[in-house]
């Protein structure tokens, strides 16, 4: 189908017709989209009317190879050609997913047996709750309900996962979190651990966990699910130390670990897993974003060998596993996946994310460390966050007024000034997530355009 309407056609039509997401809908009912994207090339946007932009969050922390890439489209292309779908039904199988599960057991972190397919990172992590359920009920568990999440941890929007997600405004309208959901302190040092050392701080976490754990009993939980760094929470790394006790607890109290990879893996954090970098050992893990570039919507619960053993001989109780999207092992989806894969690994860009990353993380702190709004700078690798407050004191950080939209602010400041960024939700703080080919140049420019953006909302603040 060809286009037929002009870029200012196509805005009203957006406007008139398009149900958005993490949208202010009225706002956007009244003055329809800011611009209509035309095309892409590596790290940057192009609209309708020819502007050019920095997209310095790779989309929604996803296009990790950057936009335009013809590997990924021919190999789409091909794949669409030779073989448009194929289901996994029934033992039903096509050739691209078999190769891809193949290839990331090969590259995740050891113990994983068993790829299942989905399309998103919400599907998947509402999958991986279910063989969560699956596993201790195959075990004779069968009061192992509850799932532990994290305050501020990101884990999808379905009915499950975004009660999972630690955040009133997933959760606002909506009648969740369900009853069997229950969170924990999120290890955010600005807030949570204002003056504690890291072996301090690491220690209440583990006693809040604990304390939990206790009040429910240990015999009701059956998983606990953490992002290794976490993202659209705040862009949040935990103190030294945190893994390593954390899942100490777990493991006492046999509650599986589900490390949701999502924005992590494959690379954003300068190694191909998150996991990897902090030292976790998940029974599950979920990937999505990076897997494909976001090319096609895909994702994947990698499932450990313990896990699957059980998972199997549940079939002796249970009967056939009953579980499956229409989509699962889309062979499109797969063959993106290989592609992406191909250039991850052919152009070196894991390492890349590192190198470069370091230039991210440099200028954020040269461009905001002690700028009168900033609260702190933080991040790691090819992934970063400034947070703006109102001041701190001595007990701790003070809070804009919402109703000041700070950070939005901010992010439009950039926006006219030919960056896209984006501010994290329930916090004034603003996230950085370029693809793995932006320039040292480009994260210069990008970095300039929110320093100018963030001095213009303080002159307009009085400060």
């Amino acid at each position: 189908m060809s286009i037929r309407n002009a870029p200012d056609d196509i805005a009203e039509l957006d406007r008139r017709y398009v149900f958005h997401p993490f949208t202010a809908l009225a706002d956007h009912q009244r003055d329809g989209p800011a611009f209509v994207v035309s095309h892409g090339a590596g790290a940057r946007l192009t609209d309708t009317a020819g502007r050019e932009y920095i997209d310095i969050m790779g989309g929604l922390w996803c296009v990790n190879v950057g936009y335009g890439r013809r590997e990924i489209a021919q190999a789409m292309a091909e794949q669409a050609e030779k073989l448009s779908y194929c289901h996994a039904f029934t033992g039903m199988t096509s050739d691209t997913p078999a190769m891809l599960s193949q290839r990331l057991i090969e590259l995740a972190p050891p113990g994983m047996s068993k790829v299942f397919y989905g399309n998103s990172g919400s599907d998947a992590n509402d999958t991986q709750v279910k063989i969560a359920w699956y596993y201790h009920n195959a075990l004779g568990r069968t009061g192992r309900r509850k799932i532990i999440a994290r305050q501020r941890g990101y884990h999808g929007v379905t009915v499950m996962t975004a009660g999972m997600t630690g955040l009133a405004g997933l959760h606002a309208g909506f009648d969740l979190p369900l009853p069997m959901i229950r969170h924990t302190t999120s290890p955010r040092r600005l807030w949570e651990g204002h003056g504690l050392s890291d072996a301090e701080f690491t220690a209440r976490l583990v006693a809040d966990l604990e304390a939990l754990i206790a009040a429910e009993g240990a015999d009701t939980i059956a998983a606990m699910i953490m992002e290794p760094l976490m993202g659209a929470g705040g862009v949040i790394a935990p103190p030294a130390g945190y893994y390593e006790a954390m899942q100490a607890v777990l493991r006492r109290h046999d509650i599986l670990l589900i490390a949701d990879e999502v924005i992590c893996g494959f690379g954003r954090l300068g190694q191909m897993f998150g996991s990897t970098v902090f030292g976790i050992q998940p029974d599950l893990i979920t990937v999505a974003k990076g897997l494909t570039s976001a090319y096609f919507p895909l994702s994947a619960c990698i499932v450990s060998e313990r896990v699957w053993e059980a998972v199997v001989a549940g079939g002796d109780k249970f009967g056939a596993f009953g579980h499956g999207y229409t989509y699962s092992s889309h062979p499109v989806g797969a063959a993106a996946a290989l592609a992406n894969l191909d250039i991850i690994e052919g152009e070196g860009l894991v390492a890349r994310a590192a190198e470069v990353g370091a230039h991210l993380q440099k200028q954020l702190h040269a461009a905001f460390d002690g700028h009168s709004l900033v609260g702190e700078v933080r991040g790691q690798a090819l992934i970063g966050a400034v947070e703006f407050v109102d001041r701190i004191e001595d007990s701790g950080p003070v809070a804009f007024d919402p109703a000041l939209k700070v950070a939005a602010r901010i992010v439009k400041g950039a926006l006219r000034r030919g960056v896209i960024g984006r501010a994290l939700p329930s916090a004034d703080t603003v996230a950085f997530s370029p693809p793995f080919v932006v320039s040292t140049a480009e994260i210069d420019a990008a970095v300039t355009a929110f320093r100018e953006a963030a001095d213009e909302v303080a002159a307009e603040l009085g400060r």
